[in-house]
């Protein structure tokens, strides 16, 4: 997902980079993956366990290039606004995001009622995905896929281990399909195609509801669609519950529900017991959690989440993210009245 903001920090950041590596090191990098020891290791590793053929690997990473700019990108950046609700919310929650999210809904109703209707997840949270990941599949990325996963399996270690992983998936799912890998185009993470999944992700839960022969994420708004449907329900989301419900607090009892984290671990019944309201019904045994975001310099704004909630965060692994993809889905519906 890309921003203003964000292009900004990581422009910055690659500045930095650029003047603290002198040119020698530039050069290098642009061409040492295939000759790097840590990568020999891999490619050993994808010949023993899937067949690959080492020399083909060899050649793959030696073209493949090392991007700082992928670095800055995925460093969390520590400025106040990155972690402010409102910020991140205005970048999704505009006018004409939720404009083109009903014309988004007008030009794909069939995929989106097949799919619905197939996996048991609203149309509008379908839309709301796709709209907050590519803007409806118009910013699907840029970068080279294998480049993404390179830089940031072989380079950057908070999250290698990660990577490597993706990485791995990347070449089975490219095998399997008969793409080129080096052609392939997604996001600075690596992500592919009109959601932005994953690798692993393309490889586990993309179908192929258009019913062509083939899952294509990247081609055809009807796979993406229903692949986005299947994730969630794969990922345990249930048929006609709520997400999440506007919650008021008092007192300080509500605090260990906020540090008890995302996952809904407590009755919606025993809420009042640690002076949370919410504004909506459910079960009083219903799994719930209370969700914070955060905005510096003003009051904190609370979600009561449940199951589906939670669900929503394992697309993307933070609550800001999913309380964006619920407000845009409910902007989207309420400005596209049923037919």
């Amino acid at each position: 997902m890309s921003c203003r903001a964000q292009r900004l920090l990581c422009a910055s950041f690659a500045l930095m980079l650029a003047l603290a590596f002198p040119p020698a090191y530039a050069a290098n990098t642009a061409t040492r993956y295939a000759g790097r020891s840590d990568v020999r290791e891999f490619i050993n590793e994808m010949v023993e366990k899937h067949g690959f053929v080492k020399r083909e690997l060899r050649k793959l990473f030696s073209r493949a290039r090392f991007q700082p700019s992928i670095i800055a990108a995925i460093t969390p950046p520590s400025e106040p606004h990155a972690k402010s609700w409102q910020a991140y919310r205005a970048l999704f929650l505009t006018p004409q995001r939720i404009e083109a999210g009903v014309a988004f809904s007008e030009r794909h109703r069939p995929a989106l009622a097949y799919a619905a209707a197939l996996y048991g997840v609203p149309e509008e949270i379908i839309v709301a995905i796709i709209g907050v990941e590519t803007v409806y599949g118009r910013n699907t990325g840029n970068y080279r896929v294998i480049d993404a996963l390179s830089t940031l399996a072989f380079d950057y270690p908070p999250r290698a281990e990660f990577f490597r992983g993706e990485l791995e998936n990347y070449l089975l799912y490219a095998r399997d399909a008969g793409i080129d890998t080096l052609a392939l185009k997604g996001s600075y993470a690596g992500a592919i195609g009109i959601p932005q999944f994953m690798p692993g992700s393309y490889r586990r839960y993309a179908v192929d509801l258009d019913g062509d022969g083939k899952q294509d994420l990247s081609g055809s708004f009807a796979d993406a669609i229903g692949s986005v449907a299947n994730f969630l329900k794969a990922h345990g989301w249930q048929t006609g519950e709520p997400v999440a419900y506007p919650a008021q607090v008092q007192g300080e009892n509500f605090r260990s529900l906020v540090d008890a984290g995302i996952k809904p671990a407590y009755r919606y019944g025993d809420l009042a017991n640690f002076g949370v309201s919410a504004e909506g019904e459910a079960g009083a045994d219903a799994s719930c959690a209370l969700i914070e975001l955060t905005t510096p310099d003003e009051a904190s704004e609370y979600l009561v989440g449940f199951t589906n909630f939670y669900v929503l965060t394992r697309y993307n692994r933070s609550s800001m993210y999913a309380a964006a993809v619920l407000e845009l889905a409910q902007a989207v519906k309420a400005a596209d009245p049923p037919e």
